[in-house]
């Protein structure tokens, strides 16, 4: 089987998209010669899901000698959440089938490709804290009759000192709860409430979301894929008698155009069931913000639960389309959740909830930010952070549509060659190489051999739908 000729098409240059074309390269099976792998990502800018003020790449904070430079030829790859996400890598997330194998082919690609320059890959802490914002500067609280009161800042304006503040007291407050003395960038002495450790770097690690899925493309385009963007496929057709997958037919500059395919994975994210209608994959937008700090900050992924007091912006609502006037101050205490992933690039990362205003565009470069949420974001880390408020520099608001409802790994129904790997949630990431080295194995060897597809087997769509 494995040394039959094969065409085979990737639709997507997402992160499953790109780890799928480059572990068909790593097959023991896979040849040149015999074997034809094309990746087609339908957007041919990379810009869209981010404000025209924001950095554009991200290579540019790090090593520029050894960071994955950006290639105009794949202006496209990685332009929706594969490029905005946080890149969080656990052995703790799921789905179980999948996760250990995928954390440990993340170990080994950084070790193989100089990850750690290459995409920022490294061992990272995850914690929970709870923490009850200071307001921002100016801000008031509101009394019951809409009348202001005196600010609180006036009387934290000493305990909130930012690169100046006395760090002796800090550290006495973080041990005082308990937390890491290194987690030194957040307010332990007015914000943080309580901290709880979820996992060491034994089980934790960390990506650069956009610049691995560069790297895998441009290592996967390197051993013979074609990738081509701006190629947006609008149907996947089969033999006369239905039985298998024969070609599929995409849109190039206005210009039709069909490619022959034995083998198509469709790994379109939260764009798979316009072409899968029947794989129920949904879609859900989530904004987030990239913060430069003033200093490196240790290398935590943080979920919080932050309390916002009266007067401080209220937060944008989850079905307001857009929002550009002012926040209005909150007239009661709200809890948000942002999370907020520090990165060795000097940066921070901090993303939202997600929400529904905006349906789902045609692709990538059609996203549309909602600034207001984004501002969110900021005003909610800047309350328990001065790094990463007053005295952070935000690089980037952007927002993209997460994937939900798998993910589903493997053969769709009973058409030959027509394999789907998509809806992989916001694990997206961490179980990006599993997912194309078990799709690798299903096209080579017929099957997956490197973990059981449980709860990812496409076999299952017909009892969720009572078929």
């Amino acid at each position: 089987m494995s040394s039959t000729p094969k065409d085979i098409t990737i639709i997507g240059g997402g992160i499953i998209g790109c780890c799928t074309a480059y572990f068909l390269t790593r097959h023991p099976s896979y040849s040149p010669e015999t074997h034809h792998i094309t990746l087609l990502e339908a957007s041919s800018s990379s810009a869209g899901g981010r404000t025209s003020d924001s950095i554009q790449d991200p290579a540019t904070l790090a090593d520029p000698a050894t960071a994955s430079r950006k290639n105009p030829a794949h202006d496209g790859i990685a332009g929706g959440a594969s490029g905005k996400a946080g890149g969080l890598l656990a052995l703790w997330a799921f789905p179980s089938e999948i996760v250990p194998l995928s954390f440990r082919l993340h170990d080994e690609l950084a070790k193989e490709h100089n990850g750690e320059n290459r995409w920022g890959y490294r061992r990272c802490y995850a914690s929970q804290i709870d923490c009850r914002a200071r307001l921002p500067s100016g801000s008031t609280t509101s009394a019951k009759n809409g009348e202001d009161t005196e600010p609180i800042n006036s009387h934290a304006k000493q305990g909130s000192k930012g690169l100046h503040k006395d760090h002796k007291k800090g550290i006495k407050a973080l041990q005082k709860l308990g937390a890491p003395e290194d987690l030194d960038w957040l307010d332990a002495d007015e914000a943080l409430g309580a901290y709880e450790r979820m996992d060491t770097p034994d089980n934790t690690a960390q990506v650069h979301p956009e610049l691995f899925t560069r790297s895998m493309a441009q290592l996967a385009e390197d051993k013979g894929v074609n990738i081509v963007t701006g190629a947006r496929v609008t149907t996947i057709n089969k033999t006369t008698d239905g039985k298998s997958v024969e070609s599929v037919t995409y849109d190039k500059s206005g210009n039709e155009k069909i490619l022959p395919t034995t083998n198509c994975v469709v790994a379109a994210g939260p764009w798979t069931r316009r072409l899968l209608p029947e794989v129920p994959v949904t879609a859900a937008r989530a904004h987030s913000v990239v913060i430069k700090t003033p200093r490196p900050v240790s290398a935590y992924a943080l979920f919080t639960s932050i309390m916002l007091p009266p007067g401080f912006p209220s937060p944008t609502p989850k079905d307001a389309r857009r929002t550009s006037v002012s926040h209005r101050p909150l007239r009661g205490s709200q809890i948000v959740e942002p999370e907020i992933y520090a990165r060795p690039d000097g940066t921070a990362y901090a993303c939202g909830p997600t929400d529904n205003a905006v349906e789902l565009p045609l692709t990538t470069a059609d996203v549309e930010v909602d600034t207001a949420r984004c501002d969110d974001i900021i005003h909610q880390v800047g309350g328990i952070s001065d790094e990463l408020g007053k005295d952070g520099q935000v690089l980037a608001k952007q927002a993209c549509y997460l994937p939900q409802g798998g993910p589903w790994i493997g053969k769709v129904g009973g058409t030959e060659g027509l394999i789907v790997a998509a809806g992989h949630t916001c694990w997206g990431i961490q179980n990006a190489p599993a997912t194309g080295k078990l799709v690798s194995e299903i096209i080579f060897d017929g099957k997956a051999n490197s973990a059981r597809l449980g709860s990812c087997d496409p076999a299952r769509i017909g009892a969720l739908w009572g078929r």
